[in-house]
């Protein structure tokens, strides 16, 4: 008996299965299914269920193992759990017949008993015998699994007899039942339970099935069982009726009908499918392979039970099927993006409507692969189709299979295409149509509202045709055009009325009275009343005008990139380049040049005359001359000649010069007319640029038959046309006759042409010195309007196409020199050529000999700048009036032009000037000899000018500006200029309106002979010559200047008595001693060392003083009288009626005027203006008037206007006859500085000014507030941190730094980078330091609110006026310390780097001054349209520059750092000896602002020095 405590063993039970078997003649082509059902019971996985089982062995098969040459299999066994939860083991044997594979007859067995008995048999026994798999596992059992029946023997527990209801092949369903009644009665007798297993049931043949259970129920206790091994129904069903027919204790199971059994495990294996199939849906790319699916999910459930019931097999096909499936997804989708591309493919290669209208889909593809875009837009593929290439993988190949074409989706949309371009054409020619309709439409003005117009268009027919979208956008497109013509039309109407706003005062804003004169000017013009619905465009146009006469430079130029300062630099820069690169080549070793190539120019015979005669000279060709041996190459060119001089010149051949000779007017006039052909082709077809500048040499051949008569006449025009090709004229020596030529003769032109290319060479020497290049004779300036309809290189065409011209020193990116013959020697000439609105700081402060003033005949506005900046040229200064136009039939064809042309002409006539006129048409009028007349008009003027100009600079007082043009140093006169009077009708801009990159002159060697100005602006000192004593070297005052001569002038009127004495009783009233550079004549007995004055020791200078860096000495014995730039000295023993006896003396000496005084067209166009402004008064009223308004205005710094001579045409405004009463002039100054401060708290709230948005695209980052950029642990925003570390690593000595604008793309793409990578490096980037630059002030440019809030700019404008430098810096520490903490963190940041930046001035350039001009808009965002910030722009400059200098003061508790030195910051000069002394470069500085200069005011505010 067992223990309790052990489990008991599972029943164990072995079921045979027996059924019809035997030969192909007993059961037919197949069997009834007694493997398969074993099959599925004992492995009932998908992947273990074989179908196919077979009874034909081999011999070797069937004594196998697994056979063992028994007739019965054995299938393993099963364990299996009832519903009761008991476990039992169930042993499957089939009982079966195998069949010889050779004799088709049962195998021989140990019991050859017969199937019916052998299957009946309760007892079975085989030794070692394995468990039967499949059929493949016969001979391959090492194979498979190996196991042996149990103990080798079975004892049968039951039978389960298996009928095939199916329709068997070749077997009949009676004989098989008759079979199994046979079975069936042999198994009855063994006592074993029995249970019937219907097989095959998919394919149940109904009347069987129900001949089986007729059979079953016949008997006692027979159940059958309706089974499908295939679709494993009912399988294990069978076995557990058996079990429990065996063991009674277990539950009887439910024997359920084939179909309800089917439908529920098809149920099962449909959920199961589902869940598979959502699984395998989870790939989602269609290369991915079974296997490495498979084995990522062979652990889930959901796949595992798949597996289980529909196999291995099955599942691989769902997932192929998923496969295929995505793949032909991607294909549509490919397809589908092919289709969408077409059309733009189509309009990029058959865009062309005219061209495809009528062509077939066919003959649309031969076109398109004619087309060179094709390659872009498809691509021919090898194999096709293109869906079964590996194309379809190639994601980033946009291109069009060009196969995909022959579809007829592609060809649908070819013709979708062709309606498309028919529709768009016709939709284009109706919104065209439309535009002509509102151009019709007279009434439309600019900023009219498209509602108050679409009534008037509403049955238009191309309005009813478009779109309402369209409509709107042509009419938004005409209101642009309209608005912008108009615009520019203003814009060319306050050129024209130039002379209005160039007398305005540039150091004061525009007054209310000037505003108002200005309005009332322009109102009666049609194109101010054009912009009458855009008042504030109008209105900031106005103020950004009168903001550009403030601030005339080329970065604030009105024409932009048009600007002529801009195309100058870029021409000369090119042209210059090319023109000494190609002197270079054709003149390379001229120094020992040992051949000589010549041309020989004549008629009739006289060229090869010449020749023959110079060979004679000649051995071999070989010339002696000056005891050097010359190889001559000569090539005669006669007027009968076929060939012309421009195609004999060869690479081979390229001549040195051209003897030119000539015994007639004949011949010298075809001699002319071919030199003029050679340039004007060479000019054309630019083959050789240097044709044009041969060197020519004249040589007057002999007469023989008639030696004196004609002679004369030959040699006088043979020497005007040598003068006008600045050439040589060889004349006839004595002693010459007979013969046509002499030996001296040819000698003299060969040595002509030797120095000519020699001179040639020079002029391009890589190393050219100083002084060759600063020793300019003369110095003229070239100016010309910007906008202007001419080409700049037109202009400069006569200088650029000369030989003679040459680079001028390098920094001077506007200027050129001149190699000219005038006279009788040849003088160099520098020609400066400025824009208008560059010349106005030039025209009154630096020495210029001469202007040449360009205007377009084709445009009024050219004219009325010319007009406005001649009239305040003075009249001693030559001018040369140039009009350009076509050609010189637009003067008879176009009245406009005929018109301004007679208006240039009637000026020059009327104040003695030269006229001429640009054609480009023509060639002629384009040659440097157009100018040779003006140029020798002022070499005879030029002593006068320089003294005039020295005269003038002796009497000023206040010096804004250094000079552009010192003197030269082989002139005759001084070689200083000294500061102007503060009372200077007119300063200069508040900016250098040249720009800093502009120098006319080379920079100063040695800047310690200049010392600063009331500005921190540096003026030069005078200093003895090199060859003078240690001792005599004193830099206190400059020498006296030696009166002009006085010239008796009749047309002078006397001095009113009345009026000079008023004058003197004026003088004598005043207490102050008018100081002057003029020192005092010196009493006999005093040494001359005493006429030096002593330099004041400080800065600050009270009302008492005069503003000047040096005081006169106190002495009442030499008292210094100034009385209108005229200097009286009174000495000991002299009275004040002194000053009548010194005027008398001065009446004589005439005192240069103004061009505007000397012409009437000039003057009258100013008088115009004033009486249209006052047309409401007589003409009486209005002269008075005028001459009272603008008496205290005139400060008469430029002339003197009771020795100016006056016309009696004259009068009216600014006539300098007319006096000032100073004092008047004082007390008016003060009311009117009054009622501005008034009006200033009048007006507490200001408007805000909100700069245009720089970006064209949306950021997060930039223009967002700084607070939202920084934190408590990062107080400097990241984008700044970023910047300022770059330009300190690699560009900190960058010249220009700051002020060199960068790429704007560049600048750009930082911030767009930065935006979205906080973390990208600019050093990767590879932009410029400018760049960088750029962007940084661009970030601050772009906060909504400035660095430096509005709400201290008012406090730190008070601060600047304290006296005190120490008190001035403490109070402007305090105001900073009111900054927001977020402000104040980046603004010392800021400045800091700033002062690092200054700290490297040696190399970079960039001093704290020129850094405030640069960052102080940046920082404080000026409003430049507000009329108020014009006279506080230089105070706020000189704020920041006091931050940046006293930076370690403000924020780190420093020291007050004295101002650093100017000359500290300049270039070291090149060596320390020079024999001339260097010029002076062009550094405009801004002059004094209004209340910089009143008296009231100290003179320095901020300390800058």
């Amino acid at each position: 008996m067992m223990a309790k405590n052990k489990e008991p063993r599972p029943p164990s039970y072995a079921i045979s299965v027996v059924g019809l078997s035997g030969t192909e003649k007993d059961k037919g082509n197949c069997g009834v299914g007694k493997s398969c059902l074993c099959n599925r019971f004992v492995r009932s996985k998908a992947d273990e269920y074989y179908p196919e089982h077979t009874s034909v062995l081999s011999t070797i098969d069937f004594g196998g193992r697994v056979v063992n040459n028994d007739h019965f299999l054995y299938w393993g066994d099963v364990t299996q759990s009832g519903e009761d939860g008991i476990e039992c083991r169930i042993h499957v044997i089939e009982q079966t017949e195998f069949i010889d594979d050779q004799t088709f007859l049962p195998h021989r067995s140990t019991n050859l008993q017969p199937y019916i008995k052998r299957a009946a048999a309760s007892k079975l026994q085989s030794a070692e015998k394995l468990m039967y798999i499949c059929t493949d596992q016969l001979g391959l059992e090492q194979d498979f699994e190996q196991k042996q029946m149990p103990e080798g023997k079975l004892s049968i527990d039951g039978f389960l007899l298996c009928i095939d209801v199916s329709q068997g092949c070749n077997r009949k369903f009676d004989d098989q039942l008759k079979f199994v009644n046979n079975l069936y009665i042999q198994l009855s007798k063994s006592k074993k339970p029995i249970i019937i297993a219907a097989t095959k049931c998919d394919e149940c043949v109904d009347h069987y099935l129900r001949e089986v259970q007729a059979f079953a129920s016949n008997k006692k206790n027979l159940v059958v069982v309706e089974t499908s091994a295939r679709f494993n129904v009912n399988i294990e069903t069978c076995f557990t009726a058996l079990v429990q027919m065996m063991d009674k204790t277990r539950g009887k199971p439910k024997i359920i009908p084939y179909l309800d059994a089917y439908k529920t495990q098809r149920q099962l294996v449909v959920t199961a499918t589902d869940k598979f199939e959502k699984l395998v849906q989870t790939v989602r790319d269609y290369h991915a392979t079974w296997k490495t699916v498979s084995n990522k999910l062979k652990n889930h459930p959901d796949y595992e039970e798949y597996i289980n019931l529909e196999g291995t097999k099955k599942a691989k096909n769902t997932f192929s099927k998923h496969i295929e499936q995505l793949k032909q997804e991607h294909i549509r989708k490919r397809k589908e993006e092919y289709i969408n591309a077409l059309p733009r493919a189509l309009n990029t290669l058959l865009s062309n409507l005219d061209e495809i209208e009528h062509l077939s889909w066919s003959e649309a593809l031969k076109l398109m692969e004619k087309r060179p875009d094709f390659q872009s837009c498809f691509v021919v593929l090898e194999k096709t189709p293109w869906d079964e290439t590996d194309h379809i993988d190639k994601v980033n190949d946009r291109r069009i299979p060009f196969d995909l074409l022959a579809t007829l989706e592609a060809e649908k949309v070819y013709q979708n295409h062709v309606q498309h371009l028919i529709s768009e054409k016709r939709r284009v020619e109706m919104k065209e149509k439309f535009k002509k309709t509102l151009e019709k439409i007279q009434f439309i003005s600019p900023g009219q509202p498209w509602e108050e117009v679409i009534c008037f268009v509403v049955e238009d027919e191309a309005f009813k045709y478009i779109t309402d979208a369209d409509s709107k956008e042509v009419y938004g497109r005409h209101q642009r055009e309209i608005v912008e013509k108009a615009k520019e039309e203003f814009q060319e109407m306050l050129f024209e009325h130039s002379e209005l706003f160039y007398d305005l005062d540039l150091n004061a804003t525009p007054s209310t009275d000037k505003m108002s004169e200005i309005h009332a000017v322009l109102s009666e013009e049609p194109r101010y009343k054009a912009l009458q619905k855009l008042a504030p465009d109008r209105e900031s146009l106005l103020l950004k005008h009168i903001g550009f006469v403030y601030h005339p430079t080329k970065e604030t130029c009105l024409s932009g990139q048009n600007c002529t300062d801009i195309k100058v630099e870029q021409l000369l820069a090119n042209s210059l380049l090319q023109l000494d690169h190609g002197r270079s080549n054709l003149y390379h070793d001229s120094a020992n040049i040992d051949k000589v190539n010549l041309f020989i120019l004549g008629k009739d015979g006289l060229a090869q005359e010449l020749a023959n005669e110079i060979r004679t000279q000649s051995t071999d060709d070989e010339y002696a001359l000056d005891g050097k041996i010359y190889e001559l190459d000569l090539r005669p060119v006669d007027a009968k000649s076929p060939y012309l001089l421009t195609q004999l010149w060869t690479s081979a051949f390229k001549p040195h010069g051209c003897f030119c000779v000539f015994n007639s007017i004949e011949s010298l006039n075809f001699i002319g007319e071919c030199i003029a052909k050679i340039r004007a082709e060479a000019s054309q077809i630019r083959r050789d640029k240097y044709m044009a500048n041969l060197p020519f040499t004249l040589i007057l051949a002999n007469q023989r038959d008639s030696v004196s008569k004609n002679l004369p006449i030959l040699r006088h025009q043979g020497q005007q046309l040598a003068n006008k090709l600045q050439c040589p004229f060889v004349d006839v020596p004595a002693g010459t006759y007979p013969r046509k030529f002499n030996e001296t003769q040819i000698k003299q032109a060969l040595r002509g042409v030797l120095e000519a290319v020699k001179h040639n060479f020079d002029v391009v020497s890589p190393v050219p010195t100083i002084k060759d290049l600063s020793e300019a004779d003369l110095r003229i300036v070239m100016c010309a309007m910007c906008g202007d309809p001419f080409s700049v290189d037109l202009i400069l065409s006569p200088f650029l196409d000369s030989h003679s011209c040459s680079a001028a020193q390098a920094g001077q990116n506007n200027s050129l020199m001149l190699d000219k013959i005038i006279g009788e020697k040849r003088r160099r000439i520098q020609i400066t050529i400025l824009s208008y609105h560059s010349s106005i700081g030039v025209r009154k402060d630096e020495l210029v000999h001469g202007y040449i003033l360009v205007y377009s005949a084709k445009r009024k506005a050219s004219m009325g700048m010319l007009r406005a900046f001649l009239s305040e040229v003075q009249d001693t200064i030559p001018v040369q009036l140039v009009a350009v136009t076509d050609s010189q039939a637009d003067f008879f064809e176009n009245e406009a032009i005929k018109e301004l042309m007679t208006e240039g002409e009637h000026i020059a006539t009327e104040i003695t000037a030269k006229f001429t006129a640009l054609y480009s048409l023509s060639q002629y009028h384009r040659q440097t000899e157009v100018f040779t007349l003006f140029f020798s008009d002022v070499l005879e003027k030029k002593n006068m000018i320089e003294s005039s100009y020295m005269s003038d600079s002796t009497r000023e007082t206040t010096h804004t500006s250094e000079d552009v043009f010192p003197r030269s140093p082989r002139g005759s006169s001084l070689d200083y200029n000294y500061p102007d009077s503060e009372d200077d009708t007119e300063g200069p801009p508040p900016y250098s309106p040249i720009g800093d990159d502009v120098r006319l002159l080379p920079a100063p060697s040695d800047r310690s002979k200049y010392r600063l100005d009331l500005e921190g602006n540096e003026y030069p000192v005078h200093s003895t010559p090199l060859n003078c004593h240690d001792h005599e070297r004193n830099h206190k005052v400059p020498p006296p200047i030696k009166p002009k001569p006085l010239v008796p002038r009749a047309n002078v009127k006397k001095l009113d008595p009345n009026l000079l004495k008023t004058i003197e009783a004026g003088i004598g009233k005043n207490p102050r001693k008018q100081p002057s550079r003029v020192p005092a004549a010196p009493p006999e007995d005093t040494d001359q060392s005493d006429n030096y004055a002593e330099p004041i020791d400080t800065i600050f200078k009270h009302k008492g003083f005069a503003d000047d860096i040096y005081a006169v000495p106190d002495d009442s014995q030499n008292r210094i009288i100034k009385v209108r730039n005229s200097i009286v000295i009174n000495t000991q023993g002299e009275e004040e009626n002194g000053f009548s006896d010194r005027m008398s003396k001065s009446h004589g000496e005439r005192r240069p005027s103004k061009y505007k005084y000397k012409s009437k067209t000039l003057f009258s166009k100013a008088k115009s203006y004033y009486r249209r402004t006052h047309s409401d008064a007589s003409d009486d009223e209005a002269f008075t008037t005028s001459k009272t308004k603008r008496k205290g205005r005139h400060r008469g710094s430029e002339e003197d206007p009771l020795l100016s001579p006056v016309e009696t045409w004259k009068g009216g405004i600014d006539n300098p006859a007319i006096t000032s009463d100073q004092e008047l002039d004082d007390k008016k100054m003060k009311k009117k500085t009054q009622k501005i401060k008034e009006d200033k708290k009048l007006k507490k709230k200001t408007k805000t000014f909100n700069p245009p948005i720089r970006r064209n695209w949306e950021s997060n980052y930039f223009g967002m507030p700084l607070q939202d950029l920084v934190t408590s642990e990062k107080p400097i925003p990241l984008f700044v941190e970023k910047c300022v570390q770059f330009i300190e690593d690699t560009g900190l000595c960058t010249e220009g730094l700051y002020r060199v604008s960068g790429n704007k793309t560049d600048q750009d793409n930082i911030q767009k980078q930065f935006d979205q990578d906080r973390t990208i490096s600019l050093e990767a980037m590879g932009v410029t330091v400018n760049a960088v630059a750029g962007a940084l002030k661009a970030f601050f440019a772009d906060l909504p609110d400035p660095l430096i809030p509005y709400s201290l700019h008012q406090e730190l404008l008070e601060t600047s006026k304290i006296m005190d430098k120490t008190e001035r810096l403490h109070e402007l520490k305090e105001i900073v310390k009111k900054f927001h903490p977020v402000n104040y963190d980046v603004f010392k940041y800021v400045i800091t780097h700033l002062n690092r930046v200054s700290q490297q001035c040696k190399t970079n350039f960039m001093t704290a001054d020129n850094l405030s001009i640069c960052f102080w808009p940046t920082l404080m965002r000026p409003d430049f349209e507000n009329r108020e910030f014009l006279s506080t722009t230089k105070i706020h400059q000189s704020v920041i520059e006091t931050f940046i200098q006293q930076c370690q003061f403000f924020f780190y508790n420093g020291e007050i750092v004295e101002a650093p030195n100017p000359v500290a910051c300049q270039p070291l000069p090149p060596s320390t000896v020079q024999m001339v002394e260097p010029m002076v470069p062009l550094q405009l500085p801004p002059p004094l602002q209004p209340q910089l200069i009143q008296s009231q005011l100290p003179a320095d505010p901020l300390g800058i020095i």
